[in-house]
This record gives structure tokens, sequence and C-alpha cells, in this order.
């Protein structure tokens, strides 16, 4: 039966940018519609079974603050809880979980189909219906149309995906799924810039042939670091992770059948993640280590397979299976898939604004994959994006910026939009200027006004952030009010500058052996909060210094970021820009003088042309 549906947003596809879209559209209180293939892959977990890391654990920080849903589910699908870099400062840490695969597409499923004003349909799309620059519906393979006032596209590594394994290629998006065929062809003809990437997965292990034995084990961490500031308790039973290594035999036989590789036999000639490379990738460009570290991560506790976190490979089939016979504790291990790299479509990310809104089609959306990035935390912060600010647009309401001072997010978006990429882009802590203020603890101090503010949150995780707020306010107030000087607390065993110089409990928390524990010892009237509020205090009071150092700089940035740039000026008239210059100013069209200095190639003495250039133009304008 022919079927038509009007929405004031759709979401088409549902990997982790979809499932965030949709979930921050349906939250902003627009009629949205999410559109995938079928229930049963919502949320799947396409490659390894693991939410967060080093930048990418900040990410999911940030996508909870805004009450999105990663967090949540992540926690609630978490079966290893580790703090990456816990002994290094606060600003480096990652929270990270190793997830049940099928309990987080279970808890997503499940958090979806309630979720107020979100439809879900499982009919794939095949083609958009254009009314100029706009898109007024999408038709689906069984001719159904649907309309809506803004369309978020979110196609992960579906987009004419092809999969390699040795020399065998198959036309699909994710191993025995469909790819989505028509929509980049349609983009093209409207001059997008499409590009082609490529990702590989490790081969699948049936866990009860390997031998642990004799193998490093990696347990979780006694106190779990927690994604979402909801989560009060371990959801799921907790396991270990095996670690072992390659070897000088398996670096042999890589060796040898590196032609059979479709990375080194021509098949594959797009660009992959350098950040996570290839096994035949490590053998080739690091030839002088002797082993390279592999985690054997169980996928499930309701299964047996385990996913070999290290050695993604598009070798044959008979190949992966002789490398890991020679693997310690691998050595009767039955190989359940073979490991794959798929190459698939990308827009160009220069192709969109601030909002991921498409700077040719007025109404469509793009997060994801198709941005070019690579990883779930990634994609789910993307769909964020997309979904508020086409949820706003619907609303006529301003659009949300998230500012590179402000949040991961923001840095990702700005990278993208203005920088573009040549390989799959991956969030690191080293990409943040201003990391130490960018930190995993304090995501929602940062993030969820901004919530509250254009009322996306719910009343719960409202309730529970004034709290915090009042909590942390109530405790430093009490700290502050407490003054003692440096000779009393020698006397009490806590030695700090001699400096004779009177100072806060506030301030004494500074220094680097002093803990709110070690002064309730002297103060025993000093009232006992929350973990979560008193580490925060610790860290803020120890990094003080360097935070009012850091606040400075944002606002040098964010001085930068209100000097706006005319929408309509025309580069190609402004003497004194190269051609190159030029050429990258009207393909990004910076909205700001701060994000023009960002575009590679620009050069501060093209700022001030610029600068000079408009000026003059407000000039004649007034």
């Amino acid at each position: 039966m022919n079927l038509e549906k009007d929405f004031d947003v759709i979401v088409i596809g549902a990997g982790h940018a979809g499932c965030e879209a949709a979930a921050a559209a349906a939250r902003s209180g627009v009629h949205t519609a999410l559109i995938t293939n079928s229930l049963s892959t919502i949320g799947e977990m396409s490659c390894n079974p693991a939410i967060g890391g080093l930048g990418k654990g900040h990410l999911v920080r940030e996508i909870d603050a805004l009450d999105g849903i990663m967090g949540v589910v992540a926690d609630q699908s978490g079966i290893q809880f580790r703090l990456l870099n816990s002994s290094r400062g606060h600003a480096v840490r990652g929270p990270r979980t190793q997830s049940d695969r099928e309990l987080y597409k279970k808890y997503m499923q499940e958090m979806l189909l309630n979720y107020c004003n979100l439809s879900l349909f499982y009919d794939p799309v095949s083609r958009f219906e254009f009314n100029k620059n706009k898109i007024i519906s999408v038709e689906t393979q069984s001719g159904n149309f649907f309309r809506a006032k803004k369309f978020i596209l979110t196609t992960g590594t579906f987009l004419n995906g092809l999969i390699h394994i040795g020399n065998e290629k198959i036309s699909a998006g994710r191993i025995d799924e469909k790819p989505t065929l028509g929509l980049s062809e349609q983009l093209k003809k409207l001059d997008f810039k499409i590009g082609r990437l490529k990702t590989g997965t490790p081969p699948r292990l049936d866990g009860t042939t390997i031998n642990y034995e004799n193998l490093e084990m990696q347990s979780a961490d006694e106190n779990p670091f927690f994604f979402s500031y909801l989560t009060k308790k371990i959801n799921a039973k907790q396991v270990s992770c095996g670690m072992t290594y390659t070897n000088d035999k398996v670096h042999k036989i890589i060796e040898k059948n590196l032609k059979r590789s479709a990375m080194y036999s021509g098949s594959i000639k797009s660009v992959g993640p350098r950040y996570c490379p290839s096994i035949e990738d490590k053998i080739v460009k690091f030839k002088d280590k002797q082993r390279h570290q592999i985690f054997l991560e169980p996928e499930s506790l309701s299964t047996n397979v385990v996913y070999p976190n290290g050695i993604s490979t598009s070798l044959p089939k008979e190949i992966q299976q002789e490398i890991l016979f020679k693997i310690n504790g691998l050595q009767n291990v039955r190989m359940i898939k073979a490991g794959y790299a798929i190459e698939y479509d990308y827009v160009f990310p220069t192709e969109l604004d601030f909002t991921l809104r498409t700077k040719k089609i007025e109404n469509l959306y793009l997060a994801g994959q198709i941005n070019g990035t690579t990883g779930y935390e990634e994609a789910a912060a993307q769909g964020i994006v997309a979904g508020l600010n086409a949820a706003m647009s619907v609303k006529n309401l301003e659009p949300i910026k998230f500012e590179r001072s402000q949040s991961y997010i923001g840095v990702m978006i700005d990278d993208l939009i203005t920088k573009g990429v040549s390989e799959p882009y991956r969030m690191f802590t080293s990409r943040a200027e201003y990391r130490l203020t960018l930190r995993a603890d304090n995501a929602d101090l940062r993030l969820t006004p901004l919530a509250i503010k254009h009322k996306f949150i719910s009343e719960t995780r409202k309730t529970k952030f004034v709290n915090k707020i009042n909590s942390l306010d109530e405790f430093k107030q009490i700290l502050s009010e407490k003054i003692v000087s440096p000779s009393f607390l020698k006397k009490n065993g806590i030695k700090i500058s001699q400096d004779g110089k009177k100072k806060s409990l506030l301030q004494v928390l500074k220094f680097k052996d002093v803990t709110l524990d070690r002064l309730r010892e002297i103060f025993l009237d000093l009232p006992k909060y929350d973990n979560e509020i008193e580490d925060l205090i610790k860290t803020e009071s120890h990094y003080s210094g360097y935070i009012l150092q850091q606040q400075k700089d944002i606002n040098i940035f964010e001085k930068d970021e209100k000097l706006l740039i005319p929408n309509y000026i025309d580069y190609n008239s402004i003497s004194g820009l190269s051609n190159e210059i030029k050429r990258k100013l009207n393909d990004i069209r910076p909205k700001t003088f701060g994000q023009a200095l960002r575009i590679d190639g620009v050069t501060p003495a093209s700022i001030n042309i610029l600068m000079i250039y408009c000026k003059n133009y407000f000039k004649r304008a007034s």
C-alpha cells in the first residue's frame, strides 16, 4: 500500500549519527521520523564493540551533557569500564567502555521506540524529490513517499559501499547488508564534491577456541567512570580482555601476501584512517617494530564472539586464518567471520556550514561518516548537532553554534567545515587548543546550560544539574570562608609554601599533595559531598592558575569569532589575495575572521587585507 507521511524532520539512517540526530530533533519538540533498513540494525556497532577513548570519550560526555542518548546506552551495555590515561592530567583522561554489542542495540532500540515525537520506519530510501535547491520528499524502495521540512542524511559506510576481501568484491554497506545506491549520484548532479574513503575491520573469533592461559589480561576499573551524568551503578557483568601480539612469523606471512591484500593489490585507491591502520599498513610502515598489540575484546555476554582489536585486514580469508594460527593464544582459534576493508562515498565537509546544513540544498543536513569522519563517537556528536539545528530551523529559532573554546564537538565541526579532510577524521585531545578547560569531568558545566536555554533537556536531567551547581557553589563558599596561615597548616602536617600569606582552603587545595580528606582531619566540621563534586573542586583548584591563563586565551579567541565577515562578499574582487586563497575563501565562505584564519594556507597578511576590504565595504554600505 502506498503510504504518505508529513514530518518536520526526517532522518535517513539509524547508525550512531542517525540515532542521535533523530533523538535530538524529537527532544526539541518537532515531529520527527527515522527511516532505516530494518529494526534489527538500529544502533548496530559495525566495528569494535566499544565506546569512548581518548578524545572520543570527551565527545560522549558532551553528548550526554546535551541530554543525548549514546552515553546512557553505553553505560547500560558496558561490560568493562576503564579510564584511559588515569595516571596523567585530568585534561587528557578518556573514559572508555567495552560494550555488549547485543545489549547496546537492545537498549538503543528500546529508547528510540519509546521516544516522544519520534516515528520509526523500516524502508530504505532510494531517491530525493527536489524543487529547485530544496528537497520536498524522499521515496523509499517500496514506493512510499515521506515529506518533511528538513532532512538529515546519515548513511555511514552505505553510500555505494564496496567490501574487499582479497580479490573478492561485495557490494554492501556492511557485511550481509545492501549498500545505499542512487543518492550519491543525485548529489553529484547538484555539484556536490564527492570523495571516496575506506575503513576496515578484523576477523571475528570463536572465544571458546582461544587459549587465554598464557596471555596478559586487562580487567575493568574498580571505580567506574561513567559516560552519563544520570548513571548511578553498573548494569551488566564486568569482564576482562586478553592481550596478545603479532610476531615475526605473522609479519613474514603478511609480507609474502601483500599483493593479495586489497589495500596493496590496487583494488582500493581510497584513503584509510591513519590512526587505525590495517595490519598490512602496520607491517609496511613500521618495519622496525617487532610486534603489534592485539586486544581480544568479548563482543557480548550472550555469545562467544571475540573482536581481535589491532589486526584489521583485507587479506584473503585463508591468509587471515593462517596468520591467526601463528599468534600466541590463537593457535587453534576458529575464525567466525573474515575481516574486510570497505570503501564508501563521502561528501567534502567544506560543503557544510556550522549547523551541518549543506550550502547547496537549503534543507539538507549531513552527519556521520558521510562527512569524512570515522568512529561511533564522532558520528553521534555530528548527529546531535544536525538534529538540534534542523529542529531550531523548523521552529524559526537561531541556530546553535558549538565553539572550539566551548567543546570538543565545536573543535570537530570547525575542523571539518574549515579544513576539510584528506583522510577519515578522528578526534584526539591534541586537536583542542583549550583542553584544560574542555575536560571529560566538566562537560555538563560547559554544555548543559545550553540545553536548558534552548529547552531540549528532560526535567530529570535539569533538576540533577541544578542540584549539582547548587552543591558546587555551596561547598566552594564553605572552603573560601575558612582562612588559614601556612604556619598553622605546617603544625598540622600539611606543607605548603611558607610565604606568610593567609589562604582559603579553596586556595590550599591547589597544592599537589593536599586532599579534602586530609583537610577534614584538621577541620572536623568540613562537610562531605558526592565524589563527583569533590573531584571537580580539587581539579579546578589544582589547575586554577593555568585555567585562568587559558580563559584569557579563550577571550582573545572569542573576540576574533565575533568579527563577522559579510555573507555576500566577493572574494574575487579583493586585490592582494592570491588565487589559491580566493578559491579557498569562496569554497568555505567563513563566517568570522577567526574561522578564516584557520583555513589551511590563509595567512595573517591575507587576513589583514580582508579586514581592510571589509572596513571599506561597511563604509560604502553605510
